[in-house]
């Protein structure tokens, strides 16, 4: 098998109310996640899936346990290091797109490969490739304001894969569409996902969409355990 994108070990996260209340949020979760592999994450609102995508991300830390990002410890990382670590190798898709309104479809892609290092000239390429990829390459030149809500968040995933990351994260990716589009973006990320053999794990509350993963966990009042 090989080495995991990454890892929790026994990741332990609570917060405080006032003087005297203590919320666990996370309670010892221990998971990895393979290269090429698509994790679903299912929980009830409040949860904490949020909370453990952060944590993931290096948005955030645990209390104790460690994270482990392609074989690295990141709670004995330096900010510098976790900064990059997270531009270079983590992808975010979020429930809303978040897309610059000023900015075209394919400079939305663009844009954080520019702030990755990579030359106008190949970033224009990956970006347009992407977005082909998403079916989106007749309207790589339309704003935002001109993208229906399922092409807006096509361009969020495409956005999210362009620094070619090696995990995806995503929470609640369809959250915010109809069934119909729902169904066609996840198709479209999952494809997307599996092309390019990416380590993803996807938080959602559907669980028929859950249930095209390679397989699901359920976070529930801190825990984590298969679904």
């Amino acid at each position: 098998m090989n080495n995991p994108v990454l890892e929790f070990k026994a990741v332990s996260k609570s917060y405080h109310q006032g003087q005297d209340k203590e919320i666990v949020v996370l309670r010892d979760v221990s998971f990895a996640v393979q290269p090429g592999e698509l994790v679903g994450l299912v929980a009830p609102s409040g949860s904490g899936k949020s909370t453990l995508l952060h944590i993931a991300g290096l948005l955030d830390n645990g209390d104790s346990g460690q994270v482990y990002l392609a074989g690295a410890d990141m709670g004995r990382a330096s900010e510098r290091a976790r900064t990059a670590a997270r531009r270079e190798q983590v992808g975010f898709v979020y429930q809303f797109h978040h897309l610059l309104p000023e900015f075209s479809a394919v400079e939305n892609v663009v844009l954080p490969q520019l702030a990755n290092g990579i030359g106008r000239a190949e970033a224009d390429g990956r970006a347009a490739e992407l977005l082909a990829q998403m079916g989106l390459a007749d309207r790589a030149d339309h704003r935002p304001a001109a993208l229906s809500g399922g092409e807006q968040q096509r361009v969020a995933i495409a956005r999210a894969l362009a620094n070619e990351p090696a995990v995806l994260l995503a929470d609640e990716p369809t959250g915010n569409l109809d069934p119909d589009t729902s169904d066609r973006v996840f198709a479209a990320l999952v494809k997307l996902a599996r092309d390019r053999g990416l380590a993803a794990l996807i938080a959602t509350h559907n669980l028929a969409l859950a249930d095209r993963m390679d397989r699901v966990l359920r976070l529930d009042h801190g825990a984590l355990s298969p679904a």
